[in-house]
């Protein structure tokens, strides 16, 4: 299992929340997400899904990964 730490803007509030760590489970994805820090740490295995589609599913919410 890897663990990464995401900067993630854009989120404001619950939903945002709860939309970003839906998309991460859909994906097999474990996501925490951080409002005051801007962050989101996803653990995920390497061998299921790669960093890009993770980024992406995220950017797919409306989000921006930087």
């Amino acid at each position: 299992m890897k663990n990464q730490t995401l900067k993630v803007e854009g989120m404001s509030c619950n939903h945002c929340v709860n939309a970003i760590e839906s998309t991460l489970k859909e994906i097999g994805v474990k996501g925490n997400v951080d409002l005051n820090k801007g962050s989101v740490e996803v653990i995920y295995d390497e061998s299921n899904i790669n960093l890009e589609a993770i980024k992406e599913a995220i950017e797919d919410q409306g989000y921006d990964v930087v």
